[in-house]
């Protein structure tokens, strides 16, 4: 591999990095990411009616009062951030 093939495979990452937030960036710690993982996995639950009705049954509650639990659940996906230390 040469220096412009790893050039091109690091700017073209930067490129994704910046347009999706879900693919994260190097100053993204553990609880961001697993925050980012969390809401896009319930925006895919929500989105696909047949997992959203799949949930719904095995939950034995209403297609609807599944979604609005998932969109709850996407406000505060893993609990409170942790306190962050000062410098």
């Amino acid at each position: 591999m040469q220096a412009s093939d790893r050039f091109n495979i690091n700017s073209q990452l930067e490129h994704l990095q910046a347009k999706y937030v879900g693919t994260g960036h190097a100053d993204l710690n553990r609880f961001e990411w697993a925050v980012n993982i969390q809401r896009d996995s319930y925006a895919s639950y929500i989105g696909h009616y047949p997992i959203l009705g799949y949930f719904a049954l095995a939950e034995n509650e209403s297609i609807g009062r599944e979604r609005y639990n998932f969109m709850q659940k996407m406000l505060l996906p893993c609990g409170l951030p942790p306190e962050r230390e000062e410098d």
